[in-house]
């Protein structure tokens, strides 16, 4: 079974990023984040109407990272500590050594290849650190950009689900792309 521990928490870098932990101290960030209509629009759940549902999400990653069940990290521009976006592991299927990426941008740093890296170095540390066999992304197929990215990385669609989903009164679909850590590696 696959044995990770986040503590200390692994800060990452990229030539124009440190993703890093996230704190309390980013609940204005992370509210502006999750009551984007940019940045929920494609993430099929309810958008942080109120700073508290933020904090509330942040004590959800900060209780999975206690418990070693999962990781995100916040994504700031290397000289400015503002977090910028989200990204992260969760869903960890430790039997299987398989976990579920899963990431978000401000649209203000949107199409500028920042996500590209972020990507980059968190699915090193996942394949390199953690030894995870496969990452796995789920997706909602109008969401052109994720797939994109996700087929820049070499994930593979492994798996159309119709009407699998319901959120806001409607049955919605779901691709399931997927990376090995031997496809990662070419």
């Amino acid at each position: 079974m696959l044995e990770v521990n986040f503590h200390p928490f692994p800060v990452l870098k990229t030539g124009r990023l440190s993703l890093r932990k996230i704190t309390d101290d980013d609940i204005m960030e992370i509210w502006q984040l999750r009551s984007n209509e940019v940045v929920m629009k494609y993430i099929d759940r309810p958008p942080a109407k109120t700073k508290p549902e933020a904090l509330q999400h942040i004590q959800t990653i900060t209780a999975a990272l206690e418990k070693n069940e999962g990781i995100s990290w916040g994504i700031t521009l290397k000289n400015d500590n503002k977090l910028i976006g989200a990204i992260g592991f969760w869903r960890m299927q430790k039997e299987n050594y398989r976990a579920e990426i899963g990431y978000m941008l401000h649209p203000d740093f949107q199409r500028q290849g920042l996500m590209q890296e972020a990507i980059e170095v968190v699915l090193d540390y996942g394949f390199n650190t953690m030894h995870l066999h496969s990452v796995e992304a789920n997706i909602n197929p109008l969401n052109i950009a994720s797939a994109k990215i996700l087929e820049k990385n070499k994930f593979l669609l492994e798996a159309k689900f119709r009407e699998n989903y319901f959120f806001n009164s409607v049955f919605l679909d779901s691709h399931i792309y997927s990376l090995l850590a031997s496809d990662w590696k070419k």
